[in-house]
């Protein structure tokens, strides 16, 4: 039955007055345009092609040499690869021997074993250069060229050669025009040379060891070496400043200058150095088809072109307001992440083909559900979009589903399919199932059991939200709901039963089971700041004396206040002695652990029973977010701000949303390498390094995993929903008025 054909659904009079006033203290972010970066791939068909520079001429065009001649992108859009075809565009082109190409007064410009030649300017300019072997040339104003055999340097001038040196001790590996002071230099991987065009003077300026790659630009000489780079002032070859070795990669391959921003590649990456500070690392399939980059050069517009051994990467900035992007993910939710109305990510991808993806029934469904059905709540309030309430409604009936579904009232199903997809495994493993498929009575579907306390906090989490903000049928069909299930609880000794009669691994709110960790492990607060938040709610909602009864008497007479109240830093390490299960619990810091507090504080905080509660609840919610802050996870932080709080780290917040990507395939991600990340001593907490890495260029993206992580081996197998990940911090920072509208 479809119960949305029969709702009477109305917008609230007020929003959660309270809260609103809170926030609203705090001035929104103004919601302007920013450059969000993204890539267009491009791959290389044949592995044995060598690709050797790449370069876009004012008509937009993007041309690659390669060892097979002139490569163009063909196709290729965000998360669709295109490949590098052969351009044949001008025919005679395919026979010539091309050895350099580059681009002068924005036209291809070609070098090849007889002539600098280019099809522009009706094809006038054909420059003999008389050197055998040639390999790289340099324009420079006045249709001047400087063309080198690695050795010998001719220097040609109205379509001759005007002049010639050679480099008696050292190999030329690149060549470039430094315009204010009228001069070609000259890179050896031991020196720097100088060719004045005024005196017809080659000189050596500047020396040392292992250079690689280097450009001018900004009056300044940037000289990339094996093992980092260092900077000259063009004029006078005086050294800025020291060595820099704290790079993501320090093996460097070609440096580039493009829009101002100063571009590094390097056998492991592309990074570009920031004006603030501190580099943006585009490493991986995320960004680049490869990671040993050979060249890069401005795009058109804004884009950077990052050629690699196997292909081409265009870096696109394209100006969006964080609504703009926030309608991208929405998309891609929509396109590939709703299954039966759940929010869903997607596991099977064949190397981020996303034409390969399957939909199937995941652990966490339930929870990643809860957490868009509430993004989308947050936008239907503060938008009015229709089709924000319908993508509500459609998770709600879909959550709302895997109660009927088990025939067992107030408990939930972890998960539904069609039936006979999934095989029956019943065995039973530290009290939990291994599998808990089961037959529904509905011979078309099976449910799966094993229902745990994570996903408890998704229904309550999402039931809490509807039942506040909502009214008509919607807000009683949530409260029943919530009703059903912690009568359900209360009923079964604070246990959530299965089908087989017996509690689930998860789903034990039991004081008897909580407290018997000892009191530094970290389930005996959180179930507690859990049930108690629960039990409030039910409170609220329902009116019923219950709740509260219990609510105070797992409070006072079994400890749950002190156990949530518990200061977050006493949570640590135990061994066996206590018991196998705490000693593994406690193993590490517990992100998921993180997730399904800050999403109970919707319950905890805004219903507590006394003021004195309420201050109390405070107190401990901002000592757990204190905890969190070098996160910088925007959930958590608007999670804090939920409480009214004046500080709540708006900016980091504003920066986790900019930095979040628009390719969520899980790529492979290594940083380990990087010596431009300090990294910190082993700890409990599984923090890797001092500061933690912008979401673009970590490999962890889900809220409950350990955000320090600084690498992933799996290759493009999956894509993340960004429903729960980005959705719900947007929205909610929407909802609490903590970002603006977007403004032009």
């Amino acid at each position: 039955m479809n119960f949305r054909k029969y709702f009477l659904v109305f917008l609230s009079a007020v929003v959660w007055s309270s809260m609103s006033a809170q926030t609203t203290a705090n001035t929104a972010y103004p919601d302007r345009p920013f450059l969000q970066d993204f890539s267009v791939k491009h791959y290389l068909q044949d592995s044995s092609v060598k690709l050797q520079r790449v370069f876009t001429d004012k008509n937009g065009k993007v041309r690659i040499l390669s060892s097979a001649g002139i490569l163009q992108p063909h196709g290729g859009q965000f998360q669709y690869p295109g490949t590098l075809r052969t351009d044949r565009s001008y025919l005679p082109m395919v026979e010539k021997k091309l050895v350099d190409m580059t681009v002068h007064e924005k036209q291809f410009v070609y070098l090849d074993d007889k002539a600098v030649f280019s099809n522009a300017w009706a094809g006038n300019l054909y420059a003999k250069h008389e050197t055998s072997n040639a390999r790289l040339f340099c324009a420079a104003p006045n249709f001047t060229f400087l063309v080198s055999d690695g050795k010998n340097l001719k220097i040609i001038q109205d379509s001759r050669v005007w002049d010639e040196k050679m480099l008696s001790d050292k190999e030329a590996l690149d060549i470039r025009f430094d315009a204010p002071n009228n001069r070609f230099l000259i890179l050896s991987n031991q020196s720097i040379e100088a060719y004045s065009l005024a005196t017809k003077e080659l000189k050596t300026v500047f020396q040392g060891k292992d250079f690689t790659c280097f450009e001018v630009a900004n009056s300044k000489i940037y000289v990339g070496t094996h093992n980092g780079y260092f900077v000259l002032q063009a004029d006078s070859f005086k050294p800025l400043g020291d060595i820099q070795r704290k790079l993501p990669s320090t093996d460097l391959t070609t440096i580039a200058v493009v829009q101002g921003q100063v571009w590094f590649g390097s056998t492991l990456g592309a990074f570009m150095l920031r004006p603030e500070g501190g580099f943006n690392y585009y490493f991986g399939e995320r960004w680049i088809p490869d990671n040993r980059v050979v060249h890069i050069s401005a795009g058109e517009n804004k884009n950077v072109n990052i050629l690699t051994t196997k292909g081409l990467g265009e870096i696109h900035f394209q100006p969006m307001t964080l609504y703009d992007k926030a309608l991208v993910y929405e998309k891609q939710v929509r396109q590939r992440h709703i299954r039966y109305g759940f929010n869903c990510d997607v596991s099977t991808l064949k190397h981020g083909d996303l034409s390969t993806f399957e939909m199937g029934q995941r652990d966490s469904d339930n929870l990643w559900t809860s957490m868009y059905l509430v993004s989308q709540l947050f936008r239907y309030k503060v938008t009015g979009d229709k089709e924000a309430l319908d993508n509500c409604l459609e998770s709600f009936e879909a959550m709302h589903r895997l109660f009927s579904i088990t025939g067992v009232k107030g408990y939930f199903a972890r998960g539904f399919e069609r039936r006979g997809f999934f095989k029956f495994k019943p065995e039973r493993w530290d009290g939990g199932m291994t599998n808990g498929w089961v037959k529904s009575s509905n011979d078309e579907w099976d449910w799966r059991g094993t229902t745990s306390s994570d996903q408890t906090v998704g229904q309550m989490f999402a039931l809490t939200l509807l039942a506040q903000t909502m009214e008509g049928e919607v807000k009683q069909k949530a409260v029943t709901m919530m009703d059903q299930l912690m009568t359900n609880i209360i009923e079964n000794d604070w246990y959530l039963i299965d089908f087989d009669g017996k509690p689930t691994l998860w789903g034990k709110w039991n004081p008897e089971y909580v407290n018997g960790f000892p009191k530094n492990v970290g389930d005996r607060k959180l179930y507690a700041s859990n049930i108690i938040g629960f039990l409030q709610t039910a409170y609220h909602f329902t009116k019923k004396e219950i709740y509260k009864q219990k609510a105070y008497e797992l409070m006072n007479k079994h400890g749950y206040l002190e156990n949530l109240l518990r200061p977050m830093k006493e949570l640590g390490q135990v061994t066996e002695a206590h018991g196998k299960l705490a000693a593994e619990l406690s193993e590490e810091w517990n992100h998921s652990d993180d997730e399904m507090y800050f999403l109970a504080y919707w319950c905890l905080y805004p219903y507590a029973f006394t003021p004195e509660l309420k201050k109390q609840y405070a107190a401990a919610i901002k000592e757990h977010w204190n905890l969190e802050r070098p996160e910088k996870n925007g959930l958590w932080n608007l999670c804090y701000a939920m409480t009214g709080a004046k500080e709540f780290d708006k900016a980091e917040t504003i920066w986790f949303l900019k930095e979040f990507p628009l390719d969520m395939i899980e790529w492979q991600v290594i940083n380990s390498h990087r010596k431009d990340i300090e990294p910190i001593p082993a700890n409990f907490r599984g923090q890797t390094i001092k500061q933690v890495l912008p979401p673009d260029e970590r490999p962890e993206l889900k809220h409950n995993r350990n955000l320090f992580k600084l690498d992933r081996s799996t290759n493009g197998q999956s894509e993340l929903s960004a429903g729960d990940s980005f959705l719900l911090p947007y929205w909610m920072g929407r909802y609490l008025k903590v970002i603006s509208a977007p403004t032009r």
